[in-house]
């Protein structure tokens, strides 16, 4: 993840809107701060660059179906809020939009102001009305709360700088029934993939548990979905512990 974006003028909240065909739009933060960075533990695994807005080309990601396999598996219907976070060129949020139809809200997030821009002139071009951009933090998606029924986080969890902290404030944007799936490799993190185990031990020291693993088609890596932590049992940032990179040991 690369630092939040400088804005010029006040520090009020500047709101995101929603892309439409008639105008350029000032990508800026949907929610207040959450807490800050240094309250949580830091990674014991080292933290991938960012290095490109895409996986690889679309076609191919079309032809394993890797879309429609998300969608399915995570129940993903009309009507509902979902939020593509790390969208980068915007694979799964231009495929998302028809699939929540016009009742229904994709929010694009990610923390590189420049693929948002991009992602912007394409949403433009398609005319997709149902789609939000917003601009997030490497610790902080900055979210709105209880307006989410499901998030993807796809080939991007190995990006984030700050994991604890990401997913703590990734959580009150969470409706209880949220579902959260996670597609990543089953590699080490400098090698852009998160071993399951890894991922697994991050998201329950934050609260998140888990329902199912999935294996998607082709390399398409695995698709792993939690439910959100309840807010009731939930620790405090500085209760968290950071998991052991055990791959790293091996």
């Amino acid at each position: 993840m690369i630092a939040r974006r400088k804005t010029a003028g006040a520090a009020a909240l500047v709101a995101a809107i929603a892309v439409t065909s008639t105008s350029a739009t000032e990508v800026g933060y949907l929610a207040p701060a959450g807490i800050p960075a240094d309250e949580f533990p830091t990674p014991r695994r080292p933290v991938a660059p960012i290095v490109s807005p895409s996986r690889s080309a679309e076609d191919r990601r079309d032809a394993l179906n890797e879309d429609g396999e998300i969608g399915r598996l995570l129940k993903i219907k009309p009507g509902m809020t979902v939020a593509d976070i790390g969208a980068g060129s915007g694979y799964h949020t231009v495929r998302l939009s028809p699939r929540v139809g016009p009742t229904g809200t994709v929010i694009a997030e990610d923390v590189t102001p420049d693929y948002l821009a991009a992602l912007a002139k394409r949403i433009e071009q398609l005319k997709l009305s149902n789609v939000k951009l917003a601009l997030g933090e490497p610790h902080d998606p900055r979210l709105p709360a209880s307006s989410l029924d499901a998030a993807i986080l796809v080939h991007m969890y190995h990006e984030i700088a700050q994991p604890y902290a990401f997913l703590y404030n990734l959580a009150p944007a969470l409706k209880p029934s949220a579902r959260i799936g996670i597609v990543d490799q089953e590699r080490p993190t400098p090698e852009h993939g998160t071993p399951i185990e890894l991922l697994r031990c991050e998201l329950a020291a934050v609260g998140y548990r888990a329902i199912a693993t999935y294996q998607l088609a082709g390399d398409g890596g695995y698709l792993a979905v939690f439910s959100p932590p309840d807010p009731a049992t939930r620790k405090s940032p500085k209760d968290i512990v950071a998991c052991e990179n055990s791959a790293a040991a091996r």
